[in-house]
């Protein structure tokens, strides 16, 4: 299947590893012109070139951080002049702290709205007006599988991931007049450094090894496996591609069958 991704300039945030990198590699491969961003310029830097060595085709990135709303608007139009438009934003970041509910303070609740949520509206509303001029678009919004099954000790992120999903179907109702797709995604056990990250902690808490924790994890899964960036990123390319022509208001779960809730 031809995507028609090739020669669309397409926005990956967060994209110096993990999810963000995996997304960044599946739109090379398809002969998108990429632009990454992360806090990162070394690592930018570094991952542009290993994108490139892989697909051909070599990123150019911006270095920024997703909460500061300057740096934000500045990649998306940095990301439109350098690209002569603005075809797709993957809006993508790393999650806040792990705990439970009585563990977080004002401060912290704050910080983990301007990092899930904010960071997401802000490049939103920077990326639409190019979109418009340039006929449409596609937006896809990365949260988690917790939007439809709440994650232990992940109160922060539970909650804010689930507002993203009102936000990307009330999106794709305001913005389909205008040609512009809007879905969400969200990842289950993804082998990233974030998984890695709850393995470990889940495996402290319940006495355990990082490796049986690890294999505990990956039996509850249909699939038997941890998904690879790479099974992530084909998903969202084919959500930002002209071939999807009418999924527009989806949360979709990239999670191996893992979560039993519909």
């Amino acid at each position: 299947m031809n995507l028609g991704l090739r020669d669309k300039g397409v926005l990956v945030m967060a994209s110096s590893a993990g999810i963000g990198r995996g997304v960044a590699t599946e739109f090379a491969r398809e002969g998108a012109r990429v632009m990454l961003f992360s806090r990162s310029e070394e690592k930018l830097a570094q991952t542009a070139n290993e994108i490139g060595e892989e697909t051909g085709n070599t990123p150019v990135f911006s270095a920024g951080d997703i909460t500061n709303a300057d740096d934000v608007a500045a990649v998306v139009e940095r990301t439109a002049a350098e690209f002569d438009g603005l075809w797709a934003l993957f809006n993508n970041t790393g999650g806040p702290p792990a705990g439970t509910f009585e563990q977080f303070d004002d401060s912290a609740w704050q910080s983990a709205f301007e990092l899930t949520m904010m960071g997401y509206v802000r490049a939103i509303r920077a990326a639409i007006p190019h979109m418009k001029s340039g006929g449409g678009g596609r937006i896809v919004n990365n949260t988690s599988v917790s939007t439809k099954q709440a994650i232990d000790s992940l109160i922060l992120s539970n909650v804010f991931r689930a507002g993203l999903v009102g936000l990307g179907k009330t999106l794709a109702r305001e913005l389909g007049p205008d040609k512009i797709l809007v879905n969400t995604v969200g990842p289950g056990r993804i082998d990233t450094e974030r998984v890695e990250q709850l393995d470990t902690i889940w495996a402290e808490r319940a006495g355990i090894s990082y490796g049986e924790q690890r294999k505990k994890s990956q039996a509850s899964i249909p699939l038997g496996k941890y998904g690879e960036p790479a099974d992530f990123g084909r998903t969202v390319a084919f959500l930002c591609s002209e071939a999807n022509a009418y999924v527009s208001g989806q949360n979709l779960l990239i999670d191996g069958a893992m979560v039993e809730a519909y």
